[in-house]
């Protein structure tokens, strides 16, 4: 995991970010929140936690994606009295009892907690079993560019709001959720053997999805549900349904 921290500070700062990202900036007063950037077109750019401290949001994000990001906030600033400037703390995260000053991780119980300050890495918690035992999409893996939050389980992660308001990509989102039934998205299965991630899931020789991240013999993967009737293959792995 390698994160950077930006401050986000400015008296406009929550009504800024409230008109661009898919969760509520105003539940900031109840503590973090997941959220993300999205195209116009509803798809995903990034994802990151907001974190309130005193005046200032933190802005956690993953590395790769964070020059990118701030460039794109900065061209939404407008007129806003946002300052965004890179932060000199670092993210620690663990799963056993929370140091004092960590704040709870907003997507899930199980990925545990975050403390912002010198010390920067984990505890060595397996992630990636955490990851796959609840279905937790990560940067870079199973979030890409082609990606629609609601099929990346956003919901389920406290990653999106549908009463906020408008923001960017919000129409499509909001017509996902409220229109139609998701024929895809990310779901947990078994595999029977190995296959690297990245490998295309078959069903009868016909492509039906992803394999992603694996550990302990399961799977997240990325899915055509109306297409999964039959024997799955991942490679040489065998693939079997292993729903939450």
């Amino acid at each position: 995991m390698t994160r950077k921290i930006y401050e986000i500070t400015g008296p406009d700062r929550v009504h800024f970010l409230q008109g661009l990202v898919s969760n509520d900036v105003r539940r900031l007063t109840e503590g973090p929140v997941y959220a993300a950037l999205l195209t116009p077109q509803g798809k995903y750019l990034a994802d990151f936690l907001l974190v309130p401290q005193g005046e200032t949001i933190l802005l956690d994000i993953d590395a790769g994606l964070a020059e990118g990001v701030v460039k794109r906030l900065s061209m939404y600033r407008l007129r806003a009295d946002v300052t965004i400037a890179p932060s000199g703390l670092s993210v620690f995260r663990g799963t056993g009892p929370a140091p004092e000053g960590a704040v709870a991780d907003p997507r899930h119980p199980a990925l545990g907690w975050r403390l912002y300050g010198e010390k920067a890495g984990d505890d060595g918690s397996d992630w990636d079993a955490i990851r796959v035992e609840h279905v937790i999409p990560e940067t870079g893996i199973e979030l890409t560019p082609e990606t629609y939050i609601l099929e990346a389980g956003f919901e389920r992660l406290h990653g999106v709001d549908f009463r906020k308001g408008c923001y960017v990509g919000q129409e499509v989102t909001a017509r996902m959720k409220h229109k139609t039934e998701l024929r895809k998205g990310l779901t947990r299965v078994r595999l029977l053997g190995e296959a690297p991630a990245g490998t295309p899931i078959t069903a009868d020789g016909r492509p039906v999805g992803t394999l992603f991240t694996s550990s302990g013999g399961r799977a997240i993967a990325h899915l055509r549900f109306d297409r999964t009737e039959g024997p799955l293959r991942a490679g040489e792995a065998e693939v079997l349904p292993d729903p939450l």
